[in-house]
């Protein structure tokens, strides 16, 4: 079975029809749309991100009805494969993003995918590893539900080790599940900082079973080598008693570095973090102080 990127969604609602039904065991390809929804093209610009109707974001296709599902049941989904577009797009989205007061105005850098690598600037080529970004099943509270926090049912996790050769489980809130996925990325850093990875449309293979009475507390995600880092790294930190001040630390210390050591933009330093730096807690036992750390491959650096 082969759903094209027409069969979308942008809301969660568990009134919406199913586009097709899967028997558990079942392969089908999936095509996924650009979390833009078509509204950034290649030759797009600032004024165009500026210009974002977020109504129209993270579109998602589906749903798909898994015969036999039932509430208390666990999906559990195999990414097979996926393969992305030959361009993608990162951006920079006002009062989007966790430096969203350092960096107020609209930016945008469009990549050029190829040979395995994508090229948001000039001679800069981050390593494609795809992933999708947002993936879930219907929630059993009837009406819309808006397409951009994740819940226990899933949805825009943006955890990026849900990629090719990873298994995620989710637990089942109405009959069929009603699963849907989209927002796939070339690329993108534990914590997606900026807001955006490299947003770019994908094929994805997936193969969907059942695990009856099964259903975990929250997503389950058990993930494949291709998606864990390993090379030499940069890391820079926040100390604090809180985490998300400690997170804005790490990154905008992440930035200041990666501009002073390369003549980088500040916005593309921020940019670039978003889509391959990953964002860690690295330690919170040590009252009343945690530690969250900026981890980019020194590869990256010139």
């Amino acid at each position: 079975m082969h759903i094209r990127r027409t069969s979308v969604h942008n809301v969660w609602d568990h009134a919406i029809p199913p586009v097709a039904s899967l028997a558990p065991g079942a392969e089908f390809t999936v095509e996924t749309a650009d979390a833009s929804g078509g509204q950034l093209g290649a030759g797009s610009g600032a004024a165009d991100v500026a210009a974002l109707d977020f109504a129209r974001v993270n579109p998602v296709t589906g749903p798909f009805l898994v015969e036999g599902a039932e509430p208390g049941d666990a999906l559990v989904i195999d990414v097979l494969d996926q393969a992305v577009g030959d361009w993608g797009w990162t951006a920079n989205i006002p009062g989007f993003g966790l430096l969203a007061d350092d960096f107020p105005g609209p930016h945008l850098r469009v990549s050029k995918i190829s040979g395995g690598a994508a090229e948001p600037l000039p001679g800069l080529r981050v390593p494609v590893v795809p992933m999708i970004g947002t993936i879930g099943v219907a929630p059993p509270e009837p009406g819309a539900h808006s397409i951009v926090p994740p819940r226990r049912w899933g949805g825009n996790m943006d955890i990026r080790h849900i990629g090719p050769g990873a298994r995620l489980v989710l637990p089942v809130g109405v009959d069929g599940a009603l699963l849907s996925l989209g927002d796939a990325h070339a690329a993108m850093g534990d914590g997606e900082v900026c807001g955006t990875g490299i947003e770019t449309e994908a094929a994805v293979r997936l193969r969907v079973g059942l695990r009856r009475g099964a259903a975990p507390s929250t997503p389950i995600i058990e993930t494949h080598p291709r998606t864990h880092r390993t090379g030499a790294a940069l890391a820079t930190t926040g100390i604090g008693p809180d985490l998300m001040r400690a997170a804005r630390d790490a990154v905008r210390a992440l930035v200041d570095e990666v501009a002073a050591r390369t003549g980088m933009a500040p916005v593309d330093a921020y940019l670039l973090a978003s889509i391959a730096a990953d964002l860690k807690i690295s330690e919170v036992v040590d009252v009343p102080n945690w530690i969250v750390s900026a981890h980019l491959e020194l590869s990256l650096l010139p």
